[in-house]
């Protein structure tokens, strides 16, 4: 492990030393790259010295521990347990962070939520859904942008698309993927029966300007005049855009702003995201498969994870996981579900490293 980790420092060192060339700056694609591998690499190594200083102390405790003088064998052995256990945690933490890096987990994040099987009920449940990962992304420290909303007939949201900005947020909401069922008695049920409905989350990482060569050429733009709940005009100039990639037919719309302008570059900033996802599919068949699988149709049989409201229930059926606090959940307390879900997606690519070793 020693001779992996001097590796490493060798390589951070070569990119210290890239970082301080001043013609980088005139390729920002290669800038972006270079720092954030910097970055990755950073963290790595102070792992990498934490595991190695634990080493060396457990080595010296262990020759104190047959001191000749009993009070300083007496004390080294005491120490030693709890050496033992830091080491044992910085070296599991090591072989988690030396695992193979898909450089687009340090992306940002655009988030879609989309009204499925369910009517009203699942507009409504579409709405607090993007409230919840809003609440979450708050408490983490992160940055939201409602890029665009289509609002429901009776509520709640038939599409809603966020921008979240944050270290690290892509490889964090990656999993949230999926269809979320959701079982609970609506407020228009008269009788108390609880309906089942379903909503589709989409996680895309966010395209920079340098990913992408998009030829305006490519690009039908439409402008329109942006419409609230019922069909009520918001506004009395073409300010709405929708935007067509001809090449690929992606097609993205945005009313949020008053500007026609900032609508313009919002959509453009979802339209290089689901391009961007289109290119990581076509060069990772297996991501292509299993994003499909996850995000499914919108009918009730594409699930990752249920919503009960009745029972204060949530489950993820991917990894078997129940907790009992949905209330908080819904207020943004992701973390013991996304947590429980990257240590099982760990756990999967270690065992997948070590059997490949």
């Amino acid at each position: 492990m020693k001779d992996i980790i001097e590796a490493l420092r060798g390589q951070f060192s070569n990119i210290e030393s890239e970082l301080s060339e001043p013609d980088l700056m005139k390729d920002m694609k290669k800038y972006l790259e270079v720092t954030r591998e910097h970055a990755r690499l950073r963290k790595i190594l102070d792992i990498g010295d934490r595991y190695l200083s634990l080493q060396t102390d457990i080595t010296d405790n262990k020759e104190m521990a047959q001191d000749s003088d009993p009070e300083i064998a007496e004390m080294a052995s005491e120490e030693l347990p709890e050496l033992e256990a830091a080491f044992e945690t910085a070296s599991s933490d090591l072989e988690v962070a030396l695992l193979p890096h898909d450089p687009n987990d340090d992306r940002d994040v655009i988030l879609e939520v989309r009204a499925g099987t369910g009517g009203d009920e699942a507009a409504l449940f579409a709405e607090e859904v993007s409230r919840m990962y809003v609440r979450y992304a708050e408490k983490k420290g992160w940055k939201t942008e409602l890029i665009d909303a289509t609002p429901g007939t009776a509520g709640g949201m038939k599409e809603i698309t966020y921008a979240i900005k944050g270290e690290g947020a892509f490889g964090i909401l990656r999993w949230e993927s999926g269809g979320h069922r959701v079982q609970r008695v609506p407020e228009t049920e008269s009788q108390g029966r609880i309906h089942t409905s379903l909503i589709t989350v989409a996680v895309l990482p966010e395209a920079e300007d340098v990913d992408l060569d998009i030829k305006e050429a490519d690009l039908r733009i439409d402008v329109y005049r942006a419409s609230g709940p019922g069909g009520q005009s918001v506004n009395t100039t073409d300010s709405a855009v929708r935007i067509t990639h001809e090449p690929t037919g992606v097609t993205v719309q945005c009313q949020d702003e008053k500007s026609q302008h900032k609508n313009k570059a919002k959509a453009m900033m979802v339209l290089r995201s689901r391009i961007l996802e289109i290119l990581i599919q076509e060069q990772d068949a297996e991501r292509a498969a299993e994003r499909k699988s996850m995000v499914g149709s919108g009918d009730r049989s594409g699930k990752i994870r249920t919503y009960n409201f009745p029972q204060s229930r949530l489950t993820d059926h991917r990894i078997g996981l129940t907790i009992h606090s949905l209330d908080a959940v819904m207020q943004g307390e992701l973390d013991p579900v996304v947590d429980a879900i990257l240590a099982h997606r760990r756990e999967e690519a270690l065992n997948e490293n070590r059997n490949e070793s």
